[in-house]
């Protein structure tokens, strides 16, 4: 069993046959409790449409394969599919043959500090990265990675998993997820979205740079992808925003990412990438380090440029 020969497996055939039956049925949507937690009151999503869960109890969701990760612990795939075939053995191609390969953890002895090391702080320099915001908000990971030593910034997400950044390595702490920085008080109306930590924080630094007399005035939310696969993770969470704003990256990616949030969100999204448009993501703009190739305008909503800042 491959991937996408799992994906095709409908989520709740999978509850069902792991002993989980809805609780009731609203349109396309089935409401269970939880299979990951205890619960009672049923808060546990699945979208049959799309063949997607959501957890609300969590902040968690995706497709099967993310909910294998939760319910089995692990982020090892061949690991994952094994255990889907195994409840499904319906679906299971008539050639289907999988042999179970024995995995170490990618990520052992884990150790999670205040951001202080200099080495750290200095690849936020070269990145031109306000110091203080960012350790605000991330952490100082010593790990063992394949059997070797490493020292990395993190940067938590809503699932306890981190995002792991150092001027030589680029890699997750699973679970893999979304982060969600909400301001205190009550929700927020708009919320922001970012592709990764570095826009973020380039955000942020920008932010304070324009408005030094009031560097902590803050009146919306955000939600950093961390991926752009965790888009469908991050639309359930939006739906409590009356104005999104999108400062993706200006390339393919960014722009499929944002029209997939537009096709959910029409009326109340805006795309701010083109005010750093000839830059291909907000840190270079930070940088000031333009792109070597001409990069065609993306055909989205286009907001004007203010003289400074970003138009936000």
């Amino acid at each position: 069993m491959n991937i996408q020969e799992a994906k095709t497996i409908r989520l709740a055939d999978y509850l069902q046959s792991l002993g989980y039956s809805p609780v009731k049925q609203q349109g396309k949507s089935l409401w269970y409790k939880s299979p990951l937690r205890e619960e009672t009151e049923a808060s546990f999503k699945v979208n049959t449409d799309l063949n997607q869960w959501y957890d609300f109890g969590t902040g968690k969701g995706g497709n099967i394969i993310a909910l294998a990760q939760e319910l089995y612990g692990s982020n090892y795939v061949p690991y994952l599919l094994g255990k889907i075939a195994e409840q499904a053995p319906h679906v299971r191609p008539v050639s289907f043959s999988f042999r179970q390969q024995a995995s170490e953890p990618s990520f052992q002895h884990l150790e999670v500090r205040e951001l202080t090391h200099p080495a750290l702080l200095r690849y936020l320099q070269e990145r031109r990265i306000n110091i203080a915001l960012a350790r605000a908000e991330c952490k100082e990971l010593h790990f063992v990675h394949n059997g070797k030593p490493y020292f990395a910034i993190g940067f938590p997400n809503v699932a306890g998993g981190y995002e792991v950044r150092n001027r030589f390595f680029k890699g997750c702490i699973a679970p893999k997820d979304i982060s969600h920085i909400r301001q205190s008080g009550e929700p927020r109306e708009k919320c922001l979205v970012f592709e990764g930590m570095t826009d973020y924080f380039s955000f942020l630094t920008l932010r304070m740079k324009n408005c030094p007399t009031m560097p902590n005035l803050d009146r919306q939310d955000y939600i950093i992808l961390n991926s752009i696969s965790n888009v469908s993770k991050a639309i359930d969470v939006l739906h409590g925003y009356e104005r999104i704003h999108c400062l993706l990256d200006n390339d393919e990616a960014g722009r499929n990412a944002y029209w997939e949030l537009a096709g959910e969100f029409a009326g109340r999204i805006r795309d701010f990438s083109q005010n750093y448009n000839g830059y291909k993501d907000l840190n270079d703009y930070l940088c000031s380090k333009r792109q070597d190739l001409t990069v065609s305008p993306p055909s989205r909503t286009i907001v004007k440029p203010k003289k400074k800042g970003l138009g936000l």
